[in-house]
């Protein structure tokens, strides 16, 4: 039998060990760990990248995209808290949600040219005020996607002898592509909101350079779209002996056709709006409007081919809305112009219905 002298000890031996558990406990809990929220971090994130992303990369709906972005960035970067940061699939919520404020942007650009069109001052002037908020956080976020593109490949975009990353797989290849150019839109995103981001502009030259660690042809011509979109930006970074960068925005746009997703010629667009050229703006409207008719769109990046058309259906209704006062007629998209007095009319009430 035990003394009572040894039971006593014994029952304070097991209730220190009880209070240094529980100490323990409390000071992992007051540190945020958690292996059950970690646990599902990790299945999330897996899931995110294996199965979640390649849906979204394959949707026809690029506003139900967008909101996805918006809705889920939140939830899915939040687990950075209790595991590794999930950069591959919190850059592509970003790159999403960053549409939907620059669609917001957009609508605000659209009610400022209708609005100077009826010479309303005072509309025109608020709808400019709301359209540089919206682009400043337009380019907050295509920042914070570029930023997180990059750390996910544990690349320096700042090291210009930086070796490229190796990407596994062709997911990883988009991936990178579209956080590059994410950076190279959060320059002109926040030139458009008058420099509220504070985008760093050396990240021009660092897209042109990442640009390179893709297969230009393999996807759509967006790699060389981005380098000539920089070249055009800042002439210092064109290397001697390269082609004329609006040829190249051309044989970008050609290869994107063949691809199935249109990005490249969406960027042409941006580039002629940036530079003024009227002619080539007119001109990628056309061969976009065109190709309708011949292109074959990819199953797996249907996605980048709807953004792509936004993009250029925007820059439609912006001559559109600054010429007419209304955006592009359906029956009329690629053409610049009504056919006369009496279509337009007859357009308009087709809109209605």
């Amino acid at each position: 039998m035990h003394s009572p002298n040894s039971l006593g000890k014994a029952a304070v031996g097991r209730a220190g060990k009880g209070l240094f558990l529980v100490a323990c406990l409390a000071i992992l809990g007051g540190c945020g760990y958690n292996p059950v929220y970690q646990t599902t971090g990790v299945v999330l994130t897996g899931y995110s990248e294996s199965e979640a992303t390649p849906y979204v990369m394959q949707m026809s709906d690029a506003d139900m995209a967008c909101r996805l972005g918006e809705g889920l960035d939140p939830l899915v970067y939040s687990f950075n808290r209790v595991t590794d940061a999930p950069d591959t699939t919190g850059s592509l919520l970003q790159l999403l949600a960053a549409n939907c404020s620059e669609q917001e942007a957009w609508e605000q650009e659209l009610r400022y040219l209708r609005a100077n069109f009826q010479g309303d001052v005072p509309e025109a002037k608020d709808a400019r005020i709301q359209a540089k908020r919206w682009y400043g956080l337009t380019a907050s976020r295509r920042l914070e996607a570029f930023h997180r593109a990059m750390r996910a490949y544990e690349y320096d975009p700042s090291d210009a002898n930086a070796e490229c990353p190796f990407l596994y797989e062709d997911q990883d290849e988009l991936t990178f592509l579209l956080g590059v150019l994410t950076g190279l839109q959060a320059i002109t995103n926040d030139t458009g909101s008058g420099g509220q981001a504070g985008v760093p502009k050396d990240i021009a030259p660092q897209a042109e350079r990442a640009a390179q660690c893709v297969d230009n042809e393999k996807w759509g011509g967006i790699p060389n779209a981005i380098r000539a979109n920089v070249w055009l930006l800042i002439p210092d970074t064109r290397p001697a002996m390269s082609p004329d960068p609006w040829e190249l925005l051309e044989n970008s746009s050609e290869l994107g056709v063949k691809a199935g997703f249109r990005a490249s010629m969406a960027l042409e667009a941006v580039a002629a709006e940036t530079q003024g050229r009227q002619d080539v703006i007119k001109d990628v409207i056309a061969r976009f409007a065109a190709s309708e008719k011949t292109i074959k769109k990819s199953e797996d990046y249907r996605l980048v081919d709807e953004i792509g058309s936004a993009v250029i259906l925007h820059v439609s209704d912006k001559y559109w809305s600054a010429e007419y006062g209304y955006r592009t007629p359906r029956t009329h998209f690629g053409k610049m112009s009504p056919d006369s007095a009496s279509d337009a009319d007859v357009m308009d009430l087709d809109d209605l219905l």
